[in-house]
């Protein structure tokens, strides 16, 4: 599993910010997998990454240090260190919007489809069915919207 994969989401983009914004400084090739660099942030922070084993890479940020976290510093010098890893990686988000958008699409039309074929009986069970299976906000929500007197 590499580094992406270990990051959180936050701490991807937050990375790849910092990343763009040239703060990691002094960086050391150790050998072909393991780097150590400075990465300006609040202060500047020590990181020490591990390719082959992306746990064990290590920052002294108050959110990674002494954990197993991959930080928005490790996830800066992993783009630093790995030519195109900050392209393919926003190729990938794009990506995986798109195939969401798509997705979520089909559903609407779908649900469209359907609600267009259903007599106002069905529709109406649909709608208490929905009113008393949802989160109890969308209730209140449907009583405000609508002026419901209880």
């Amino acid at each position: 599993m590499g580094i992406i994969k270990c990051a959180s989401g936050a701490s991807c983009w937050r990375g790849l910010d910092y990343y763009k914004e040239n703060k990691i400084k002094d960086i050391k090739k150790i050998n072909e997998k393991e780097y150590t660099s400075k990465v300006c942030g609040t202060k500047e922070y020590n990181v020490y990454l591990n390719l082959d084993k992306p746990r064990s890479s290590t920052c002294n940020c108050a959110l990674a240090d002494g954990k197993k976290i991959i930080c928005k510093h490790i996830v800066a010098t992993y783009f630093s260190v790995v030519p195109g890893s900050s392209k393919e990686f926003e190729e990938e988000q794009k990506r995986l919007e798109n195939e969401y958008y798509d997705y979520r699409k089909r559903q609407y039309e779908n649900a469209m489809f359907f609600i267009n074929n259903m007599s106002q009986t069905e529709l109406a069970n649909e709608l208490i069915y929905i009113l008393n299976y949802a989160p109890e906000w969308v209730y209140d929500d449907f009583v405000r919207k609508n002026d419901i007197r209880g």
